[in-house]
């Protein structure tokens, strides 16, 4: 018997979009394990995972380490969540520790590092269910037997879309194409399988099926921003520039600490004529992204708006 929360509690006692989460849970990059009546549900050792992912990714960790690591925690998290409710995950930028009853450690090879007080995770958990709900809708699942969910029990289609994802990092797009297909016909409504497959046909220069997968991923998630800014890239290739700008708004609207979305945004703007909104976003992007390779190209079309 195990308790359990739903996206929507996750999203409120961590501060991540809905659709943050439903994107995670996609790619296989940190969800939840169980499974039932057709949802899916998080376990607190989940909710641990999750909060440690968002963190590290705050701190700028590559996706590839946050992972890695993210995965060795969860292996070492016991069934019973009370040894968990005072763990932590942090970062000094390089090392990733993991800090339970006082002690740091590694989640990969286990090696004490430090020790220093961290506040209970498991209480601020606690704090947020405690608080008054709008509808029965949102209210905590009742404990119930576990069962592995299809994102994270391995189905055909997810296994081909993380072994997809894993050709790409190591360049071999032609099989990462083959196996983002197979899983999309496996399984149509894979928004993040649709993105990635699109990504890879626009780098091959197919415009109009890689524009066909995009507008299908963010048909079943509207919310996800890299297809909208993926979009938006590819309109303004077309010269369909108006339409890239719109779209590029509503990406930094959704997702206002993308980065990339509002330099693009800041340099169409400043093309188009709209210095004063070109220079907000270009602004915005060096308070995100300051020490980028693009950072200069920012502060140069600043310097040209201002003059």
């Amino acid at each position: 018997m195990i308790e359990l929360y739903s996206i929507r509690d996750v999203a409120r006692i961590l501060a991540v979009q809905e659709s943050r989460l439903r994107y995670w849970m996609q790619v296989g990059f940190v969800g939840p394990t169980v499974r039932k009546g057709g949802r899916f549900y998080y376990t607190f050792c989940d909710v641990v995972a999750v909060k440690a992912a968002k963190d590290l990714l705050a701190a700028d960790i590559p996706v590839q380490k946050v992972r890695k690591n993210v995965e060795a925690l969860r292996k070492m998290l016991p069934d019973d969540t009370h040894p968990t409710t005072k763990l932590r995950v942090c970062s000094d930028g390089d090392t990733i520790v993991a800090i339970a009853d006082d002690v740091a450690f590694q989640p990969i090879g286990g090696q004490v590092v430090m020790a220093f007080a961290v506040h209970a995770l498991g209480d601020h958990v606690a704090d947020v269910l405690a608080m008054p709900r709008a509808s029965i809708d949102d209210a905590a699942p009742k404990p119930i037997d576990g069962e592995a969910t299809e994102a994270n029990g391995g189905t055909t289609a997810y296994r081909h879309f993380v072994e997809a994802c894993a050709a790409e990092d190591r360049g071999d797009s032609e099989t990462a194409e083959h196996l983002f297909r197979l899983a999309i016909d496996l399984e149509p409504n894979m928004a993040a399988a649709l993105t990635n497959l699109g990504n890879l046909v626009y780098r091959h220069g197919e415009l109009d099926e890689s524009r066909r997968l995009y507008e299908r991923a963010l048909e079943l998630d509207p919310a996800q921003p890299e297809a909208r800014y993926n979009l938006a890239n590819l309109l303004d290739d077309l010269g369909e520039t108006e339409l890239a700008i719109a779209e590029l708004r509503r990406v930094c609207a959704a997702a206002p600490d993308f980065a990339d979305a509002h330099y693009n945004l800041g340099v169409m703007l400043a093309h188009v004529g709209g210095s004063a909104l070109a220079k907000r976003h270009l602004e915005r992007y060096l308070e995100l992204d300051g020490a980028s390779d693009w950072a200069g190209t920012a502060r140069a079309f600043l310097e040209h708006i201002a003059a």
